[in-house]
């Protein structure tokens, strides 16, 4: 079993999947249309919604991020697609080099909350909410930081 970071959208899900693949260096991308279905001819889906990301999965440094969007329909069911701060997508024990470039990345069109740089606690630390409202937070050596204070 495994637990992935699954991010939504309304409708800027194909733009995001861009800006995450450029900015992860993503080395395997895949992305299903709504519209690969075809329709059903008592809820057809307007042609705005047939070209929205159903589903789609990246690949980066062994890692998966999933994204998609919700269009209208499926929002009627379980709420509007709104930008908070109760979820953030942490990426520990990278090194120092790589949590720079993908700082970098994210940070295009973001707002820097606390710029990467050596911390007591690590060589390499840094938040940031992207321009799609996700927060990211990077501990190079979160783990060891951890291990350090509970056996």
């Amino acid at each position: 079993m495994k637990a992935i970071s699954y991010l939504q959208f309304d409708g800027r899900a194909e733009e995001a999947l861009a800006f995450y693949e450029n900015a992860l260096q993503a080395a395997n991308v895949k992305m299903v249309r709504f519209g690969a279905f075809g329709q059903d001819p008592n809820a057809p889906l307007t042609e705005e919604e047939q070209n929205m990301i159903m589903e789609s999965r990246i690949e980066f440094s062994g890692n998966i991020m999933m994204i998609s969007d919700v269009p209208p329909f499926m929002q009627a069911g379980i709420g509007e697609i709104t930008k908070g701060n109760t979820v953030l997508i942490s990426i520990i024990d990278g090194d120092p080099e790589m949590n720079k470039r993908f700082f970098e990345g994210l940070s295009e069109g973001g707002t820097v909350i606390m710029p990467i740089s050596s911390t007591p606690w690590s060589a390499s630390f840094g938040m940031l909410v992207d321009k799609f409202g996700v927060m990211w937070k990077f501990n190079g050596e979160a783990s060891k930081f951890l291990d350090s204070f509970v056996s």
